[in-house]
């Protein structure tokens, strides 16, 4: 049968200080006034029945998660005990899915997508349920067309054609220097996609590949899901989970799977409007922009002379004002403010660490 799991599991320090320990920016009401999470369970409708629908996350969030989703049916959460990156969070989905239902089919979504218009996403997923239960030992990957050089992603090489819209990946590049990236864009979409992080896989064919290149994750997580059903499943969870060394899927799996003729790694395209919301840019990138090219989410902000610059504040009273302004952040919240230059936002993640290295964990 076919399965989705939603990973929920990041903490989106980029997005700090709206993004916390308690409230990351999967259940931040970011899109609408509604959270990111929500509207990836959504776009599931008329693919996978609610009730073989996963999400996997921290266990200090299910709470919230279930508040967020009251869909989600009964032991349908999957509960990290810490962040183990997303090798063992598909791990860990596969194994307990398929201790319910060997022969499953998984597709694997995230958390944090912006995804337009919903139709064309189902499309591409029927599309690539089909490869995955068609394809032998098929790891089955979503194509995105770059929209320029970023170094961000994982690029995916195509090779020929495995019917329908379908091609083979026949390497699988994860976050290339620029120049690197610059050269796959410059060769077309026809030749180079973006990874999207989404994939479609039977739940054996993971297990198999990652016991083939990473068995000691594998040997771990084999026991996690022989106790999920026992008396002693948290301690096992606890144990085992947090002896794991953090890896993606896209490093431990995708790349040295589409250099093994064991596995068949293909992509399919999906023709839609994609944003990885990581980052203050990258949600600037799908927000209403104003004719100077600024965006502005919540409070209330005037700008004189500021172009290309994003203002959000949690408080629908307070005022940002700025004066003389070019390609600047701004982020309000009751316990703490960020500025900084919009090409430097990737660098809130070591602001996040010095945070925590320097006193201030109460503002994390």
């Amino acid at each position: 049968m076919r399965h989705a799991m939603i990973m929920a599991g990041g903490a989106g320090t980029r997005l700090w200080p709206m993004s916390r320990k308690g409230r990351p920016k999967q259940l931040l009401p970011l899109v609408g006034g509604r959270n990111l999470l929500q509207l990836a369970f959504e776009r599931l409708d008329g693919l996978v029945p609610v009730e073989r629908r996963w999400v996997c996350a921290a266990r200090e969030h299910e709470s919230a998660v279930r508040t967020a989703l009251p869909a989600l049916a009964p032991l349908r959460y999957l509960d990290e005990p810490c962040g183990r990156d997303t090798l063992h969070a598909v791990g860990l989905s596969a194994q307990v899915i398929a201790c319910e239902d060997p022969d499953a089919v998984i597709g694997v979504f995230t958390a944090d997508h912006v995804i337009a218009p919903a139709e064309r996403f189902r499309a591409a997923v029927e599309t690539a349920f089909a490869a995955a239960e068609s394809l032998p030992a098929s790891l089955v990957t979503f194509g995105v067309r770059p929209s320029g050089p970023s170094t961000a992603y994982g690029y995916l090489e195509l090779g020929e054609s495995l019917g329908s819209s379908v091609r083979r990946v026949v390497r699988f590049r994860e976050k290339p220097p620029a120049e690197v990236a610059r050269e796959y864009v410059a060769a077309g979409p026809e030749r180079f996609l973006w990874n999207s992080g989404m994939f479609v896989w039977r739940a054996r064919t993971l297990l198999d590949a990652i016991r083939r290149y990473r068995p000691e994750s594998a040997a771990a997580l084999e026991r996690i899901a022989a106790a999920w059903h026992g008396s002693d499943r948290i301690a096992v969870l606890d144990r085992e989970y947090a002896a794991l060394r953090p890896i993606s899927v896209d490093y431990a799996v995708m790349e040295p799977a589409s250099r093994d003729p064991s596995f068949t790694v293909a992509a399919c395209p999906l023709e839609a409007e994609w944003a990885d919301i990581g980052s203050w840019p990258a949600f600037a990138g799908i927000a209403p922009k104003d004719a100077a090219g600024n965006v502005h989410v919540g409070g209330r902000a005037l700008f004189l002379d500021v172009h290309d610059s994003l203002a959000v504040s949690e408080d629908a009273d307070h005022l940002i004002a700025a004066i003389g302004l070019a390609g600047v952040v701004i982020v309000h919240t009751p316990r703490a403010t960020l500025i900084c230059a919009a090409d430097r936002a990737e660098e809130i993640k070591r602001l996040h660490q010095r945070l925590a290295d320097e006193g201030f964990s109460d503002y994390l």
